[in-house]
C-alpha cells in the first residue's frame, strides 16, 4: 500500500469503535459505481460504511446491517443516502424487498468481532479480562456464553469446542466443564479459564483459550448458520456483474466464503452442465485470498489473521 493510500486509509480508522480492516481493498473488490446501490452487512463502527458513501453521489444508496445496539452510537446521520436497518444479515434479502431494494451492485462483510467489542470488558468478547460470560453480539437475545457452558450436555459442548474451535482435546474440555459445575456455576471468563487451564498446551494458552472463547462466541451467535443465509440470499440480491466481498478472520468462515464463491454450494460439490463448465452463481475474482499488507499489519495488528475474498455475479 503506498503513503497516499495509506493516509486516505486513516481517515477512517481514527474511530473509537473499530479499525477497519483493507479499507482499500475492500473498496477497489466492491468496484464502486457512484449511481450504484450497495449493502454494508456487518456495519459496525461505520469506517467502511462512510468510505463508500464518498464514492456515492446524490442517486447512490447504501443500506447497512447491524444487530449490535452499541453500533447504533456510530450511524451516519443527515444523509439520506444512508439506510440503516436494524437486524441480523441473514434476513438480508426479506429486509432489502422492504426498501424495494431489488438490485444490490456490491455486497460487503467483514465478519471480524469489533475492537469495541473486544475492548469492552462487560461484553465478555476478551480473555483479558474478567467478566461476565457473555459473547453475545445482539445484547438482547436470551442464550448466552454462561448459559452454554453451564446448561449444554456434555456431547453438546464437545461438539462445539470440536467443530467450532478445532480443539483436540474437545471431551476433555467438556468434561472439565461438567466437573466444575456440578459443585459452582461457572459465571465469568476467569472462572472457565481456570476451570481448563490445565488442559492448555504449554506456551500456547492464548491461543487455546482464544479458540475456546471462539468456538463458544460461534455458538452464542449462530454465525456459521447467519453466513450461510447471507451468502445464499447474496446471490438472490446482488445484479449480473455486482460484486460480493467478503472478510474471514477464521478458516470456518474462510471456508465457507471460497466453496460458496467458487461452486455456489458449501460442501464445494462441483456441478457441471452438459459442456463441463462449473454451474455456480458466482465467478471467484481472487482465486487466492488477499491478506493485509505488512504496514497494515504494523499499525493494526488484528488484520493479521484477516482473508479477502472477492466474486461477481455472473
Amino acid at each position: 500500500m503506498d503513503l497516499i493510500m495509506l493516509k486516505q486509509q486513516k481517515n477512517y480508522l481514527k474511530t473509537e469503535y473499530h479499525t477497519p480492516v483493507m479499507l482499500n481493498e475492500c473498496l477497489e473488490g466492491l468496484n464502486i459505481n457512484p449511481k450504484g446501490h450497495y449493502v454494508d452487512v456487518t456495519f459496525g463502527g461505520g469506517g467502511h460504511s462512510r468510505a463508500i458513501l464518498d464514492r456515492l453521489n446524490f442517486e447512490g444508496r447504501l443500506y447497512a446491517f447491524d444487530r449490535d445496539s452499541d453500533a447504533k452510537n456510530n450511524l451516519i446521520e443527515n444523509d439520506s443516502r444512508f439506510i440503516f436497518i436494524d437486524e441480523n444479515f441473514s434476513s438480508l434479502y426479506d429486509n432489502l424487498r422492504l426498501y424495494r431494494a431489488f438490485e444490490i451492485d456490491g455486497i460487503l462483510a467483514d465478519l471480524g468481532v469489533s475492537s469495541f467489542q473486544i475492548d469492552t470488558p462487560k461484553r465478555g468478547f476478551s480473555t483479558r479480562f474478567d467478566a461476565p460470560l457473555d459473547l453475545r453480539m445482539n445484547t438482547e437475545q436470551v442464550l448466552s456464553a454462561k448459559e452454554v457452558i453451564n446448561q449444554y450436555e456434555r456431547e453438546d459442548l464437545k461438539r462445539i469446542f470440536k467443530s467450532y474451535g478445532e480443539l483436540s482435546n474437545a471431551t476433555l474440555i467438556a468434561k472439565k466443564i461438567c466437573e466444575r459445575r456440578e459443585t459452582m456455576p461457572i459465571n465469568t471468563t476467569f472462572e472457565l479459564k481456570d476451570t481448563i487451564l490445565t488442559l492448555a498446551p504449554k506456551n500456547q494458552e492464548n491461543k487455546f483459550f482464544a479458540m475456546v472463547f471462539q468456538a463458544l462466541r460461534i455458538e452464542v451467535n449462530d454465525e456459521l448458520g447467519s453466513l450461510r443465509l447471507m451468502l445464499e440470499q447474496s446471490a438472490k440480491v446482488l445484479k449480473p456483474n455486482g460484486r460480493l466481498v467478503v472478510m474471514s478472520y477464521h478458516s470456518l468462515e474462510d471456508r465457507l466464503v471460497k466453496n460458496f464463491m467458487k461452486f455456489g454450494n458449501f460442501e464445494a460439490n462441483a456441478v457441471k452442465d452438459f459442456y463441463g463448465n462449473l454451474i455456480s452463481p458466482f465467478e471467484m475474482i481472487t482465486k487466492k485470498p488477499i491478506e493485509a499488507s505488512s504496514e497494515e499489519n504494523d499499525t493494526n495488528p488484528r488484520s493479521r489473521s484477516a482473508k479477502l475474498r472477492i466474486a461477481i455475479k455472473r
